[in-house]
């Protein structure tokens, strides 16, 4: 049980709170009128301008709800417990009250656990005083406790569910560095393979031919060069101990297999334009993944889709992918959020120094692309 409450007050606050964004405005905007409206009509309100003070009050609270959600929930129910010993044990009984009831809310979906915590005594302190003061029957008890827990649940529900898909996402991120790794790996491996070759050959030819050792060793030089560059690619990125994979790393211009695949979906129309020659193998390998994780994906969610458009533009500087279908966008398929395949593809294009990104087509479709740097290493 300790190690269960040390663990709920060492709870750090949710990631990235939003801030004030324009629906919270919307809504404290329409709170105020609203309040005062129903002082101005309800003929059963006790205390009618104490109550509509309260309320327009407390409205500019549910502004910070996200980023200071203690000290917030404290003003708020701190306030209405002062109001309820000054009107005699009596809350403020307006409808608009029930926004306040946002802020619990938000302390148990956005707040630290030792913020959840003191904010919890300092709702239910409230609560119980002013049960107590007010007299209140067996069945209003009920009742508001069921809604406050209702809405205390919902915070703790909506908490670990953001939780469990920052951790999905994690895990998609880190496969996807994995599988670069191995790419990486195999490429570098190739390098190392190559050099002890060209320094047999050069031992072997260096007595009788010792211009012969002069180019093994400026070979050598080259590949040493080359297998540097890749192994700064591969700087933090980790590998899992699983058995390297034997067929060759895919490349640009291995794109073509993706237009040649059987299917009886739309066709794959593919187009390279540009100097391929020269690029690292990892830029190679990413054009080729990212291409054929947006065909894949093309497939799978668009719908009605006749035709998927992949072109390769390759220049002095970089390498650039588009993948573009002409399909209507399925209700799975993420608008502001990526999917987890997006999350991968951003992840592997951001290793290696380049931008992807994916979005609805302006009349119908989708497209995704991608800008690789043709270095190939992050900057």
């Amino acid at each position: 049980m300790r190690d269960i409450l040390r663990s709920v007050w060492d709870e750090p606050r949710a990631a990235d709170p939003p801030r004030r964004v324009w629906r919270d405005w919307a809504l404290v905007g329409a709170l105020v009128p609203l309040a005062l409206l129903e002082g101005a009509l309800r003929a059963d309100l006790a205390d009618r301008a104490i109550s509509v003070l309260v309320v327009v009050a407390l409205a500019p609270t549910l502004l910070w709800r996200r980023t200071s959600p203690l000290l917030m929930t404290a003003i708020a129910f701190g306030a209405t417990g002062l109001t309820s010993l000054a009107m005699g044990g009596e809350q403020p009984e307006m409808y608009t009250m029930a926004a306040v009831l946002t802020l619990p809310y938000a302390l148990f979906r956005w707040g630290s656990g030792r913020e959840v915590v003191l904010g919890s005594v300092i709702v239910l302190v409230n609560v119980y005083l002013s049960m107590v003061a007010a007299d209140i029957g067996l069945s209003d008890v009920v009742g508001g406790s069921a809604v406050l827990s209702s809405t205390i649940a919902l915070g703790v529900a909506f908490r670990y569910r953001a939780r469990a898909r920052m951790r999905e996402i994690d895990q998609v991120k880190l496969l996807e560095r994995e599988r670069l790794a191995r790419d990486l790996h195999d490429t570098v491996a190739h390098h190392v393979s190559a050099m002890a070759i060209r320094a047999q050959a050069g031992l072997a030819t260096s007595a009788s031919s010792p211009e012969a050792a002069a180019d093994a060793l400026r070979l050598i030089e080259a590949e040493a060069s080359r297998t540097l560059a890749e192994m700064r690619a591969m700087v933090r990125v980790l590998r899992r101990n699983q058995p390297a994979e034997l067929a060759p790393n895919p490349r640009i211009t291995d794109l073509e297999q993706l237009a040649s695949r059987p299917h009886t979906g739309p066709s794959v129309d593919v187009e390279i334009s540009g100097d391929l020659d020269g690029f690292p193998p990892a830029v190679g390998t990413a054009i080729y993944r990212l291409a054929q994780e947006s065909v894949t994906n093309a497939v799978r969610h668009a719908r009605d889709a006749t035709r998927i458009e992949v072109r390769v533009t390759a220049d002095d500087t970089s390498v650039r992918l588009r993948v573009r279908d002409d399909g209507h966008a399925d209700a799975t398929r993420p608008t502001v959020t990526p999917g987890y395949g997006l999350v991968g593809m951003i992840e592997r294009a951001g290793l290696l120094g380049g931008t992807c990104e994916a979005g609805p087509n302006p009349d119908r479709g989708w497209t995704v692309t991608a800008v690789l740097p043709r270095s190939g290493l992050a900057t």
